[in-house]
């Protein structure tokens, strides 16, 4: 064969294969562009495989880039190398006092710079934080901390903190756990002073062979999610979950360069594994605040020079309902990473603040799958080809919308449902899709996972989300299924909540679900109730029992009078009718309230009142 003849063959190849791609395989193009943007992935999964941890990534960080800006909190400015001395200090000193590789030592802070100084030093101990939610108190509380384990407990400079620890101190003196306090004013009997004897303690290197014998499998911290069995249940995060977490900053296309700013909470996945590991892994600068501020949010940015915004939908959208600024649009922001935008607020927030790039992704704590959208497709959480499932593997089924659970075939086998379809997002449990599952009995764990999916003997992990997948395999979120529903960014139990309601004397039972509201992310907690025989309700004192006793976003903001509450055959609460009817009083009969924070009481529920939360005139806080 001449060379002329090898040379056609050349040229007739590269003009005819775009061609016969986009014939057999229209999608190789997209699956080609989602790889190259996806190859932070390899690294991480190099880190991985030769267990260098994100303590590791910080002390490489620390010694590579020890004056570059790590932290900026308020006035506040800690560089990599004056957190990682700090951070040491918190290791030395707590190394004296017992805790070991392994051990559990329990965290219930607000966001400050202590906070990461205690979690990174406890890290480098190779001891597990459990981070406790700090809007938990009584009963939820003591049940959080009794889950992790723990013998030590650390405990903010914030007096509310300090005054819900000493609810439950006799309970955990009882256990013979000691409490550290952070703060000046430590004079109750049974809190330890903590500071001063941090800053005595030495700033030199932690000694590697303290957590030497620490792998990838283990436990890192744990993160308290809610579960259908009520109460939080604390999800294991280990250090290889750890490690992908940090990847969603290099997938945004995030630098050591930038500047990223958190308004989360630090006893969130969102703030703790993907801001502080991202902001680890890239060697960027965080900006971390004490609580989200709608109103002072964009004055932030541009104090900090801010470049990339983490986020939750709610709050974008609480940052497009403030009134309009003329310097809207005078900010150095160019990125925002987060989940659960809705594709109307997500158009707005674009054009209002001039912020060109939104990665939306979807994840959970313990979840083994996930979608990040690279690709930049508006109103989508990923994408799914089927080169992508090789890859990362996950499947779309069919569920029954009453009880949540998946549909099987003649042969007891799961369906697959077709792009163009919601389906239940499900993935194998694998070493490389592994589920750390939750501390406690195993029967927590085991609820999450799916037997004999396709084959005798596989088990997925049940994500409890309905996600479409269009007919250009582009991923959406739809729903979450089962007796959790999210509301303010958080996963609301629905068990809890009416374990909280029955414990008010009036009340013998309560059925609690969401409620969707136009506007509005996630849905807002309702709750049937059947009053006792003989007993009348006062609204203001149940408004003070709910409020005391369940974390803000718990709160049930509509409430159901009935007189009977419908179950299954096995007296299980049906939940899909009230759903549907939710607090339209041209729907139901029953008497409904809303939840008035102005007066402090659950009010009646009109015509009128109706149509002003439905056209946004009245505010669900």
């Amino acid at each position: 064969m001449g060379w002329e003849t090898v040379l056609y063959s050349v040229l007739a190849g590269v003009v005819t294969a775009p061609i016969l791609i986009k014939l057999f395989y229209p999608h190789f193009l997209t699956d080609a562009r989602f790889i190259l943007k996806s190859l932070p992935i390899t690294k991480l999964e190099r880190n991985i495989k030769n267990n260098v941890s994100i303590i590791t990534r910080f002390i490489q960080q620390a010694a590579a880039r020890p004056d570059r800006r790590f932290l900026m909190f308020e006035e506040e400015v800690y560089t990599y190398r004056q957190m990682d001395r700090w951070s040491n200090r918190v290791g030395h000193f707590f190394h004296g006092q017992g805790p070991r590789a392994g051990e559990t030592v329990a965290i219930f802070m607000l966001n400050e710079p202590a906070y990461l100084a205690v979690f990174l030093g406890l890290s480098k101990l190779g001891t597990t934080s459990a981070l406790l939610n700090s809007n938990l108190r009584s009963k939820s509380l003591l049940h959080c901390f009794n889950v992790s384990g723990a013998k030590n407990l650390i405990v903010g400079k914030e007096e509310a903190l300090r005054s819900a620890i000493l609810e439950i101190l006799p309970e955990l003196q009882q256990q013979g756990v000691t409490v550290w306090v952070l703060g000046d004013q430590v004079q109750e009997n049974g809190l330890l002073p903590l500071e001063e004897r941090v800053e005595a303690a030495s700033g030199e290197p932690i000694p590697e062979e303290l957590r030497a014998d620490i792998k990838m499998k283990d436990i890192m911290a744990y993160i308290y999610t809610s579960g259908t069995t009520g109460l939080p249940k604390a999800a294991k995060v280990s250090y290889a979950r750890m490690v992908y977490a940090s990847m969603f900053f290099g997938l945004s296309g995030a630098t050591k360069d930038d500047v990223v700013y958190c308004a989360l909470p630090l006893y969130h996945s969102a703030a703790l594994c993907i801001g502080l590991a991202g902001t680890v892994e890239t060697g960027c600068t965080w900006v971390l605040r004490r609580k989200f501020s709608a109103s002072k949010f964009w004055d932030d940015c541009r104090k900090y020079n801010v470049t990339v915004v983490q986020y939750i939908g709610e709050l974008l959208r609480y940052l497009c309902a403030q009134p309009k600024r003329a310097n809207d649009k005078d900010n150095q922001v160019w990125g925002a990473l987060g989940n659960g935008l809705r594709p109307e607020v997500w158009s707005e927030f674009q054009e209002r603040f001039g912020v060109s790039d939104v990665v939306e992704f979807y994840a959970a704590t313990e979840g083994n799958v996930g979608f990040v959208n690279v690709l930049q497709k508006f109103g989508a959480i990923g994408y799914a080809s089927p080169l992508m499932r090789k890859l990362r593997p996950c499947n779309f089924v069919k569920y029954d919308v009453a009880t949540g659970e998946p549909i099987r075939d003649e042969n007891g086998w799961c369906i697959e449902t077709k792009p163009g379809e919601n389906g239940l997002v499900i993935a194998p449990i694998t070493q490389r899709t592994f589920f750390d599952g939750y501390a406690g009995k195993k029967a927590l764990s085991e609820k999450k996972i799916l037997r004999d999916v396709f084959k005798k003997g596989d088990g997925y992990f049940n994500s409890g989300d309905v996600l479409f997948m269009d007919t250009d395999y582009f991923v959406y979120f739809v729903d979450r299924l089962g007796d959790t529903f999210r509301w303010k960014g958080e996963n609301v139990a629905t068990t809890e909540v009416s374990q909280v309601l029955s414990e008010h004397e009036p009340i013998q039972e309560a059925n609690v679900y969401g409620v969707k509201i136009p506007g509005y992310d996630g849905r807002a907690g309702m709750a049937s109730i059947i009053v006792r025989p003989d007993h009348s309700l006062d609204l203001p004192k149940l408004y003070e029992h709910v409020a005391q006793y369940l974390p803000p976003y718990a709160v049930p903001r509509f409430l159901r009078m009935q007189q009977a509450i419908d179950v299954t055959g096995t007296f299980k609460q049906k939940k899909v009718a009230s759903v549907e009817e939710g607090f339209d009083p041209r729907q139901v009969s029953d008497p409904l309230y809303f939840m008035d924070t102005s007066s402090k009481t659950y009010r009646p529920v009109d015509q009128d009142l109706y149509d002003k939360i439905i056209k946004g005139e009245v505010t669900v806080n």
